[in-house]
């Protein structure tokens, strides 16, 4: 048995392993080599379809279309008149019926002081001129007839004596009486004459020129001064709106003592509202009167409304550079206040088929000869333009261009003039 298995043991072959060939490195060097031929390559076929067919740049075509020229500035609400409300008397603050923000008329009651003594003393100079009044119309109505009165009961007087005296002479001639007599008779009638000249005077003392009746009516008309003076002083004891609109500030309370001439509310008065901005002053030349923009304040700049120039200060500020410009706004929304920051876009002109291309694709736009790259032939040329409106985003050739031809923008790197390009223009 043992035998056997050793038989088959002699039969089974040992398989033999082939030995592994060594792999094949390539040299770090040669491989380098190899990229730096593949980069040259493809550098060469880059540059050769650069030769032969155009380097590839975007350009941006000439266009006719409207072009709208603004001037864009910022600024705030204003109104024509701010007006300082102040007491024209020192007097304590009885009360307020108003608040801050809110709209008032003219005439409305704003600040009252405390009035108890004006209007004693306005109670006092009513009743001086009532007495006054009744002083000029006892003149008129009994003193003067008193008067005339007395003067006709002293002309009778003199003519009574008169006659008594001129019996008694012709008695006396005729040695009837005494001189005595006769000396009486004549005393009587210079006394009824003295009486009659008192009499005289008393009438004319109170005719409408004379002077009792002077007198009365200068009392009279001292007397409605004094009340006069007692309302006005009333009167000032009572701030009112001098204006319709609203009050944008307030620094007196209940119980203050209010000083003459110190201003203690602050109203916009009602009118035109202004917008006012400050404008470069190399845009000066731009402005007129009347052109339109179009505003919105900073606080709701979605919704838009109309202004006009109404102002443009004929002076120039030297320290900012600025022009101080006034826009009317005719329809302000409810939302404007005063003070409000606003911006504005003034359409200074405007034309509905200009030659334009895009901004940014002229140089040196501020030279006496601007200029801009031009593809023609696919080969870039420097060409000079003649300018006018000029817009945000677009400005208008008058000459050197013409509809459809191409303009590479000014950013765009490695594009000289006199270069073969291959224009690849935007949809």
């Amino acid at each position: 048995m043992t035998k056997a298995l050793s038989n088959v043991s002699a039969k089974i072959a040992v398989p033999t392993i082939a030995p592994i060939p060594a792999v094949t490195r390539v040299p770090l060097y040669w491989l380098k080599i190899a990229i730096a031929v593949l980069i040259v390559l493809l550098l060469s076929g880059y540059v050769a379809r650069n030769l032969i067919f155009g380097t590839p740049v975007e350009a941006h075509a000439v266009m006719k279309g409207e072009l709208r020229q603004t001037v864009v500035a910022s600024g705030r609400v204003t109104w024509p008149q701010r007006v300082s409300v102040a007491a024209e008397v020192t007097g304590r603050v009885s009360h307020i019926p108003v608040q801050e923000g809110q709209q008032v008329k003219r005439g409305q009651l704003l600040i009252q002081l405390e009035d108890s003594t004006d209007r004693a003393s306005l109670a006092q100079a009513t009743t001086a001129v009532a007495l006054a009044e009744a002083k000029l119309r006892q003149q008129r109505e009994v003193s003067l007839p008193t008067a005339q009165e007395t003067l006709r009961q002293a002309q009778a007087d003199v003519d009574q004596t008169r006659l008594q005296l001129t019996r008694i002479r012709t008695l006396n001639n005729q040695k009837y009486i005494s001189k005595t007599e006769l000396d009486t008779a004549q005393r009587n009638l210079d006394v009824a004459n003295s009486k009659l000249a008192a009499a005289q005077l008393q009438v004319q003392s109170n005719q409408p020129t004379g002077s009792d009746a002077l007198l009365a009516t200068t009392a009279l008309a001292q007397a409605r001064a004094s009340l006069q003076l007692a309302q006005v002083k009333l009167a000032q004891d009572t701030i009112l709106a001098p204006a319709d609109g609203t009050l944008i500030s307030r620094s007196i309370e209940p119980g203050d003592i209010a000083s003459a001439g110190k201003a203690l509310m602050v109203l916009a008065a009602q009118g035109e509202t202004q917008i006012e901005v400050q404008i470069d002053e190399k845009n000066l030349a731009k402005l007129a009167l009347g052109q339109a923009a179009l505003s919105s304040a900073d606080a709701f700049p979605q919704q838009r409304f109309n202004a006009e120039v109404a102002y443009i200060n004929p002076g120039v500020d030297a320290t900012r550079g600025a022009v101080e410009v006034k826009l009317r706004v005719k329809d302000p929304p409810d939302y404007l206040r005063q003070d409000m920051t606003v911006s504005v876009d003034i359409e200074t002109a405007q034309k509905p088929d200009a030659l334009v291309i895009p901004t940014g694709a002229l140089r040196e736009a501020s030279s006496d000869a601007p200029w801009v790259l031009v593809v023609r032939n696919n080969r870039t040329v420097h060409q000079t333009v003649t300018l006018g409106l000029r817009g945000d985003e677009n400005v208008e050739v008058l000459s050197g261009l013409a509809a459809g031809e191409p303009v590479i923008l000014a950013s765009t790197p490695l594009i000289k003039a006199d270069q073969h390009v291959r224009v690849t223009l935007p949809p």
